[in-house]
C-alpha cells in the first residue's frame, strides 16, 4: 500500500496531536481547579463543575484560535505555493483544510455543550448557596457582601436571595455573550449541513458569518470575571485548608484567620484568537483589494441545460490548473461570493468559469446574462485558490474522474495539456491521462493529443486500476476527482489496494477537490 497508507497515517498522527493537545488542555485545567487552594472556597459552593466549565472553556479557546486558520485561502495557497519543494505527503494535508474546519467546529460544539451543562449546575448552586440560611460554609460565602465589590471580597455572583439565575444570566456580560455566541453557534452549524449548503448555498453564506458575533463575544466573555479565586494575600494571611472549618472567627480581631478576599480571572480569551483574527482581517483586506480590480467580461456563452460559460480579462490575473474563484454580482447581491473552478488553461489569454443554475443566485445571474438588449451586470472577482489538481503534471500517469458538472475541474487540464503537447513541452511528466473520449474514431484524442483514452461511462473501478497498475508497474498515478462522497470512498479504497507496499513499485495518490 506504499505511500497511499503513509499520507494516510500522517493525517491520523496530525488529528491524533491536535486530539491530544484537546485531551492535555483539559485533563491539565481540570486538575488545576480542582486542586488549586486559590479555589478552594469556590469548591465548597460549586462543586467539581467548577473545574469542567474552566477545562471546556480553555479547549474553547483553543480550537476557536484554529477554526479560521483553515479557511484562510490565501495563505493556503502560499503555503500551497512554498510547499511545490515539499513531499507529496505534506503537501497533500493542505487538502485537507475544509475537514480539519469541521472537526475543530465539532470539538467547539463538544465543548460548548460541556461549558454550559457546567454551568448551570454551577448557576443552580450558587442561586441554592445564597438563598441558603443553615449557616453552612456555602452560605456564608455567598453572602459576603456585594457592597464591597470594589474590595474583591464577593464570591457569589447572586447577590439578592429573591435574585434569579435567568436575570444573571441576562445582564451579566458573561451570561449575554454566552446566549449570543451559543445561537451564533446553533445557527452556523445547522446552517452548514450538506443539504443546505447544496439547496440553500444563500442561507449557509449569510449565517455562517455570524462567526464575527461568536468572535467578539468570545473575546469579552470573561470580562465580568464571574468565576472567582482567593487572592494570594487573603491565602497567605489564612490559608483555606486552615480557616475554612473556623468561618465563624473569620470577624474575630484575635484570630489568626481573617475573612477571605476574592478577585475575579482577568479574560483570557482574547490571547488565545488575537493573532489568528488579526490574519483573518490580513486575508480579507488581500481579497477584497483584488475584488475591486476590474473584471472585463469579454465573451458569454449559453450551453445547453442552462449553462453560462464566461470569459474574462483582469490585470495580473495568473492561474495555474485546477484552480478556483470567488464570484461576486452587485446587482443580485453584495455579499454574496460563489466559488467556481476555472475551465480555461493557464497557456490561454482569458480566464474562464462555467455556471450550472443550481439555485436563487446562479438562477438570477443567468437570467441577468440571458437579457439581450439589457448592459452586462458588473462581476467581481477573487482569487485564484489552489486546489489538489495543481499537482496533476507531478504524476506520470493522472486518472481523472469528474461527475456532473464536477468534470470542470479538468476542463482545463485537459486543455493545457493539449496546449504543452502542441508545443512540444518537454518538461511535462505525464504520458497518459484517464478521461472521457470525445471522439472514437480517432488515433489520439482531440482534446489532449495523447494515445490513451477511457469511454464514457462508470467504469468498473477494479478493473481499470489493476489495469493501469499493471501497464504502469513503477509509476507515480495521481487519482484526482471533483464528485460526491460516496464515488471517493470507492476511488480512495482503490488507491489503498492497487498500491504497492515497495515504494518503488506503482504508487496511487487519491486527491479530491474540496471548495
Amino acid at each position: 500500500m506504499g505511500n497511499c497508507v503513509v499520507n494516510h497515517w500522517f493525517s491520523v498522527l496530525f488529528l491524533a496531536v491536535w486530539l491530544g493537545l484537546n485531551v492535555f488542555l483539559f485533563v491539565d485545567a481540570f486538575l488545576k481547579y480542582e486542586k488549586a487552594d486559590r479555589y478552594y472556597y469556590t469548591r465548597k459552593i460549586l462543586g467539581s463543575t467548577l473545574a469542567c466549565a474552566r477545562a471546556s472553556a480553555l479547549c474553547l479557546n483553543f480550537n476557536s484560535m484554529l477554526i479560521l486558520l483553515p479557511v484562510c485561502r490565501s495563505l493556503l495557497s502560499f503555503l500551497r505555493g512554498t510547499c511545490s519543494f515539499c513531499s507529496r505527503t505534506l503537501r497533500k494535508q493542505l487538502d485537507h483544510n475544509l475537514t480539519f474546519h469541521k472537526l475543530v467546529a465539532y470539538m467547539i460544539c463538544l465543548h460548548t455543550a460541556i461549558h454550559i451543562i457546567a454551568h448551570l449546575f454551577n448557576f443552580d448552586r450558587y442561586s441554592r448557596s445564597r438563598q441558603a440560611t443553615d449557616g453552612s460554609l456555602a452560605s456564608i460565602l455567598s453572602s459576603l457582601s456585594h457592597d464591597e465589590k470594589k474590595g474583591g471580597s464577593w464570591l457569589n455572583p447572586i447577590q439578592f436571595r429573591n435574585t434569579t439565575v435567568e436575570y444573571v444570566t441576562f445582564t451579566s456580560i458573561a451570561g449575554l455573550t454566552g446566549v449570543i455566541m451559543t445561537i451564533a453557534l446553533i445557527l452556523m452549524v445547522t446552517s452548514a449541513t450538506e443539504f443546505i449548503r447544496r439547496s440553500y448555498f444563500e442561507v449557509f453564506w449569510y449565517t455562517h458569518h455570524l462567526f464575527i458575533f461568536y468572535i467578539l463575544g468570545l473575546g469579552i466573555h470573561g470580562i465580568g470575571g464571574i468565576v472567582r479565586g482567593q487572592t494570594e494575600e487573603s491565602i497567605n494571611e489564612g490559608h483555606p485548608h486552615k480557616c475554612a472549618e473556623s468561618f465563624e472567627m473569620w470577624y474575630d480581631h484575635d484570630s489568626h484567620c481573617r475573612r477571605p478576599e476574592f478577585e475575579g480571572q482577568p479574560p483570557e480569551s482574547w490571547k488565545w484568537i488575537l493573532a489568528p483574527v488579526i490574519l483573518y482581517i490580513c486575508e480579507r483586506i488581500l481579497r477584497f483589494y483584488r475584488s475591486q480590480q476590474k473584471v472585463v467580461i469579454t465573451k458569454v456563452v449559453m450551453h445547453p441545460s442552462k449553462v453560462l460559460e464566461l470569459q474574462m480579462n483582469k490585470r495580473g490575473f495568473s492561474m495555474e490548473v485546477g484552480q478556483y474563484i470567488f464570484v461576486n454580482c452587485p446587482s443580485i447581491s453584495l455579499l454574496e461570493w460563489h466559488p467556481f473552478t476555472l475551465t480555461s488553461a493557464p497557456e490561454e489569454d482569458f480566464f474562464s468559469i462555467h455556471i450550472r443554475a443550481a439555485g436563487d443566485w446562479t438562477e438570477n445571474l443567468i437570467r441577468a446574462f440571458e437579457q439581450q438588449y439589457s448592459p452586462i451586470p458588473r462581476i467581481e472577482v477573487d482569487g485564484p485558490f489552489g486546489t489538489a489538481s495543481e499537482d496533476v503534471f507531478q504524476y506520470e500517469v493522472a486518472v481523472l474522474v469528474g461527475a456532473g458538472i464536477g468534470v470542470t475541474p479538468f476542463a482545463s487540464i485537459l486543455k493545457s495539456i493539449w496546449y504543452k503537447f502542441q508545443c512540444a513541452n518537454h518538461n511535462l511528466k505525464t504520458k497518459k491521462v484517464g478521461h472521457a473520449a470525445l471522439n472514437f474514431d480517432k488515433a489520439t484524442d482531440i482534446l489532449t493529443g495523447l494515445k490513451q483514452k477511457t469511454s464514457f461511462g462508470r467504469p468498473m473501478w477494479d478493473n481499470e486500476f489493476s489495469t493501469i497498475a499493471t501497464s504502469h508497474p513503477k509509476s507515480v498515478v495521481g487519482v484526482f476527482l471533483c464528485g460526491p462522497r460516496t464515488l471517493a470512498k470507492s476511488l480512495r479504497k482503490c488507491c489503498h489496494r492497487y498500491s504497492s507496499l515497495d515504494p518503488r513499485k506503482v504508487q496511487f495518490y487519491f486527491n479530491k477537490e474540496n471548495f
